[in-house]
């Protein structure tokens, strides 16, 4: 038995089928019937010879940059609307609730537009890979536009708050009207040949699809393409988005924003360098730092290898020998006079008088020997002390500058001057006294002439 649908359940499969399978559409037609009640909304009719359609244009749809004025629409008026498709249920008909109502005219256009973007997207005009760069701190700019726009008058201002300052040649052009595209293309091919700027500005102010249209043109997106300076555009307003901003290897929102894009701001150089004077100070002061280490390594260790120092660490060691030997004295001596002492006591106590005498007088006499042997072999050690002093004293190559001598050294080498053979006219001779330090340049190197030879050599 099949299946026996009530009015709302075959409306809502309707519904269901209808909504689904078409849920956007565009229809062009012929408006007709145009009610407009209190609530803003606009219902119409769109027909053509054989068919008839109705159309919901909500109040919050109408606001569209894209789409017709509300208070022009009018019957007879053909149009091309876009809008999802809506059963009605209450009435069981279906309609269109229009997001998008465009004159015939503008619907055309989108039409070719969206036509040339495909064409162009599969043959890769668009593809990411073939973008350029801009260069960094750009110096030289071609601009393409209108002498006479305010999108020039923008872009020139930002220019000169931000970057570093640049050159800016305007290249003139149209860009609105017939032939629009042409000039275009040629003053972008020109900027091109001239081969001065590093990168060349596209832009234009805002306005309609049909103001924008050159730059929907498939002329300019080629010579946007055969550039091969880094081509940025800044066409519109920021929901404009034209064939030309699809082809160009960046894109600005405005054409202000173009002018910041090629130019950063100046208080970002500022903090760079900033940054490069601090890296320069912590490089120089970890430089200083590494040269005050070695200074002060070199000056301890021509401490050590200096005569003074040396001189100083042997009279150091001389007197720690010193010190040792008196502490031998006192640890090796000094017991065995304790305990001779406590063998005297002890004899006295033991009687037998003379043979204590002739031992006392033995002990005593020993005393007497070993203090005599302690006294020699510390005079011979104190003897020891004195000529080890007297050798290192007469090591001191200044001790001879107090009687009267001087030291003299070979300026270029430091040597000290032992034989005529080391000199020549011309050197420099440093000469240290007990005073002062005498610096002096020889004038004549001759053989030294002992007194006894003079005496022959005049009689």
């Amino acid at each position: 038995m099949p299946h026996i649908f009530s009015v709302c359940e075959l409306t809502q499969a309707i519904k269901d089928t209808l909504e689904s399978e078409f849920p956007f559409v565009w229809v062009q037609g012929q408006v007709g019937n145009v009610s407009r009640p209190g609530s803003g909304h606009i219902y119409f009719t769109l027909k053509d010879e054989r068919s008839c359609l109705d159309i919901v244009w909500f109040q919050s749809n109408q606001a569209g940059r894209m789409n017709v004025s509300p208070a022009s629409l009018r019957t007879g008026q053909d149009i091309l609307c876009a809008g999802r498709l809506n059963v009605y249920a209450q009435r069981g008909t279906y309609q269109v609730l229009a997001e998008l109502v465009q004159d015939q005219g503008l619907g055309r256009l989108h039409l070719e537009f969206e036509a040339l973007k495909k064409a162009l997207a599969q043959e890769g005009l668009f593809d990411p890979g073939r973008k350029k760069q801009l260069p960094p701190s750009i110096q030289r700019v071609a601009v393409i536009t209108s002498p006479s726009g305010a999108a020039l008058i923008d872009f020139l201002r930002l220019s000169h708050t931000r970057g570093l300052p640049a050159d800016i040649r305007v290249y003139p052009c149209q860009v609105q009207g017939r032939d629009a595209e042409h000039t275009v293309a040629s003053a972008l091919e020109t900027a091109d040949l001239e081969g001065w700027a590093q990168a060349a500005v596209l832009i234009r102010g805002g306005g309609s699809l049909e103001d924008l249209w050159t730059f929907n043109t498939e002329t300019v997106a080629r010579a946007i393409d055969a550039c091969s300076l880094p081509v940025l555009t800044g066409i519109g307003h920021e929901v404009d988005t034209t064939i030309a901003d699809l082809a160009a290897d960046l894109r600005a929102a405005t054409p202000s924003h173009a002018a910041q894009l090629v130019w950063p701001e100046r208080s970002g150089y500022i903090q760079a360098l900033d940054e490069l004077e601090t890296k320069l100070l912590n490089s120089w002061k970890a430089r200083l730092d590494r040269q005050e280490h070695t200074i002060s390594s070199l000056h301890q260790a021509l401490s050590w290898l200096s005569p003074k120092g040396y001189l100083l660490r042997r009279q150091e060691q001389l007197l720690t020998l010193g010190r040792s030997l008196h502490r031998l004295r006192r640890e090796v001596f000094r017991p065995k006079e304790d305990r001779l002492g406590h063998a005297l006591r002890d004899l006295r106590r033991l009687g037998k008088a003379a043979r204590l005498q002739r031992d006392l007088d033995r002990l005593t006499h020993l005393a007497s020997r070993l203090q005599t042997g302690m006294r020699s072999l510390v005079r011979t050690k104190e003897h020891q002390l004195q000529d080890g002093q007297a050798a290192m004293s007469g090591l001191d190559p200044y001790l001879p500058l107090r009687r009267g001598y001087s030291l003299v050294r070979l300026g270029a080498t430091g040597e000290f001057l032992r034989r005529a053979e080391q000199v020549q006219a011309g050197d420099t001779l440093e000469i240290t006294t007990q005073e002062a330090i005498i610096r002096a340049r020889v004038d004549n190197a001759e053989d030294r002439i002992w007194p006894e030879e003079r005496a022959g050599e005049e009689s």
